[in-house]
C-alpha cells in the first residue's frame, strides 16, 4: 500500500442490506416481500435457502453495531425493509417496524456512528408486486409516499438517504433474465422497469425535499468500465454498447435528462415508454452519488468469446479481480458528468471462508483485494475525483440472493447454526488500516 494517506475526513464504513441480514421475516407485522416469494419457489435459490432468519440481525443488532464500532469505522450503510414498515406497500404504516429502525439508530448514535440509509434494496412488498410491481407507474407513486414518510421520521437522524440500490439489478436480473426476484425474463420488461425505477427515484427526491428532509439525498448505482478483448472495431463497439447499457443508461437520465442514443438504437421497439416531463422528474439535483464496484466488463465478439485475462484471479462468484477498473471508472465519470461528491458504497470479495482449527478465519485473498482497491481509490483521488468515503461489502456473511448462504462476502464470519460472529483476518486488517492510514 502506498504511504499516501486518505483525506482527513474520508469516511470509512461497512454496508449491509435488510433482507440479507435481518431475518425476523414473519415477526412484528412485517409483510411479505418479492424475495420471500422468490425463495419459496423451488429451484430459484441455489442452496434452497431463504431469508426468514438470515443473520438474525433484527434481534442481534446491538451486537452487530458494537462490532462495527470495534473496527474503527465511522459509518454504517444499511437498508430499510419497505414491507417491515408498510406491509402492503401502501396504506397503513407498521409502527413496530419503524420502532426497530429507531432502536438501530439509537444504537448507532450511542457508538458515534453515522447512519447511511438506503430506501430500496430489492425487497418490494409482495402486495405491490401483485398490482404490477415496477412495471406499473403506480409503484413509483407509492415509493415516493414511502420515501416521504421515512424522511419525515428519520430525515434528521441519518446522514444520507439513497433511493435505490443498483437499479440495473432490479431491472435486468429481476425482469430481464429471471435470475432475481420477481423472476421475469423479458428485455422489454427490463427496459420499462429501469425507467420506472429512475422515475420513482426522482419522485422520491421531490417528496423528501418537500417534507424538509435534512439528510443528503442520492442514489447507488453498480458500475464498471467495459474493455474490448481485442483491437477489432467490433469488440470496441460491443464494449461501448455494454457500457451504455450498464452505466450511461442510468447516468445520462440523472444528469442530462435523456437515454444514450446508442443504447436506444440497440433496444429499438423494446425501449421503454417515456411520458412527457418524466426526464424533468428524474433529473433532480443529487447531493451524492454512490457507486458499487466489484469487477470490470469484458467485451468479445469472437465465438466462443475470448475470456478476460484474470491475471489476479477471480473471487468465489467467478468475478475477475481488476482493481484498475475502479480508477478508470471514476476518471471516466469525472470526465463525462458534473458529479456531486462520490462514495464507494459497495466493494468487496466473496471468498470460500471457513473456521480454522485455531478458531480464526484466515482470508489473505480478501485482504489483498481490499489493499489493491484502496490503491485504486487513492489513484483516482490524486487525479481530482471528489471521493468522500468507502463502505466495505459486507460487514457480515449473509444471504447472497440467488446463491443463498453459499457465498461469503463478510469480514465477519457467521456460523448460521449458532449465529456466532467471528472477526476474520480481513476485519482485523481493516481496523488496522483505518487506524493507521485511513
Amino acid at each position: 500500500m502506498s504511504n499516501t494517506r486518505f483525506p482527513t475526513h474520508f469516511l470509512w464504513g461497512v454496508a449491509t442490506s435488510a433482507f440479507q441480514i435481518e431475518g425476523a421475516g414473519q415477526e412484528d407485522g412485517r409483510g411479505a416481500s418479492i424475495w420471500d416469494t422468490f425463495c419459496a419457489t423451488p429451484g430459484k435459490i441455489i442452496d434452497g435457502s431463504h431469508g426468514l432468519v438470515a443473520c438474525d440481525h433484527y434481534h442481534r443488532y446491538a451486537e452487530d453495531v458494537a462490532l462495527i464500532a470495534s473496527l474503527g469505522c465511522k459509518a454504517y450503510r444499511f437498508s430499510m425493509a419497505w414491507p417491515r414498515v408498510q406491509p402492503l406497500g401502501e396504506g397503513a404504516w407498521n409502527e413496530a417496524g419503524f420502532a426497530f429502525y429507531e432502536r438501530l439508530l439509537d444504537e448507532l448514535d450511542k457508538h458515534g456512528l453515522e447512519a447511511h440509509l438506503t430506501l430500496y434494496h430489492w425487497d418490494l412488498p409482495q402486495a405491490l408486486q401483485d398490482k404490477g410491481g415496477w412495471l406499473s407507474r403506480l409503484t413509483c407513486e407509492r415509493f415516493a409516499d414511502y420515501a416521504a414518510e421515512v424522511a419525515r421520521r428519520f430525515g434528521s437522524r441519518v446522514k444520507t438517504i439513497a433511493t435505490h440500490n443498483e437499479p440495473w439489478c432490479t431491472a435486468q436480473l429481476g425482469h430481464g433474465n429471471g435470475q432475481f426476484a420477481p423472476g421475469y425474463a423479458s428485455t422489454a420488461m427490463a427496459a420499462q422497469v429501469s425507467h420506472h425505477l429512475l422515475l420513482s427515484h426522482g419522485l422520491a427526491l421531490q417528496a423528501m425535499r418537500a417534507v424538509g428532509c435534512q439528510a443528503q439525498l442520492g442514489i447507488v448505482l453498480n458500475q464498471a468500465p467495459s474493455y474490448p478483448a481485442t483491437d477489432k472495431p467490433a469488440d470496441a463497439e460491443k464494449a461501448a454498447l455494454d457500457y451504455d447499457l450498464y452505466v450511461s443508461w442510468y447516468m445520462d437520465p440523472l444528469f442530462y435528462g435523456r437515454y444514450p442514443a446508442r443504447a436506444l438504437q440497440h433496444l429499438g421497439h423494446l425501449a421503454p415508454r417515456v411520458l412527457e416531463n418524466d426526464f424533468d422528474i428524474i433529473k433532480q439535483p443529487l447531493d451524492f452519488l454512490g457507486i458499487n464496484y466489484y469487477t470490470r466488463g469484458w467485451a468479445s465478439t469472437d465465438e466462443p468469446p475470448i475470456p478476460a485475462p484474470c491475471k489476479l484471479g477471480v473471487n468465489d462468484m467467478g468475478w475477475e479481480i481488476y482493481p484498475e477498473g475502479l480508477t478508470d471508472l471514476l476518471l471516466m465519470l469525472k470526465r463525462d458528468y458534473p458529479l456531486p461528491p462520490v462514495y464507494i458504497t459497495e466493494n468487496g470479495m466473496a471468498n470460500a471462508d471457513s473456521l480454522s482449527g485455531d478458531g480464526a478465519v484466515h482470508d489473505p485473498e480478501r485482504i489483498e483485494y481490499l489493499r489493491l482497491h484502496f490503491e485504486a481509490m487513492q489513484a483516482a483521488i490524486a487525479q481530482g475525483v471528489d471521493l468522500r468515503g468507502y463502505f466495505l461489502w459486507s460487514l457480515l456473511d449473509n444471504f447472497e440472493w440467488n446463491s443463498g448462504y453459499a457465498k461469503r462476502f463478510g469480514i465477519v464470519y457467521v456460523d448460521y447454526a449458532s449465529q456466532q460472529r467471528t472477526l476474520k483476518d480481513s476485519a482485523h486488517w481493516y481496523r488496522e488500516f483505518i487506524t493507521s492510514r485511513g
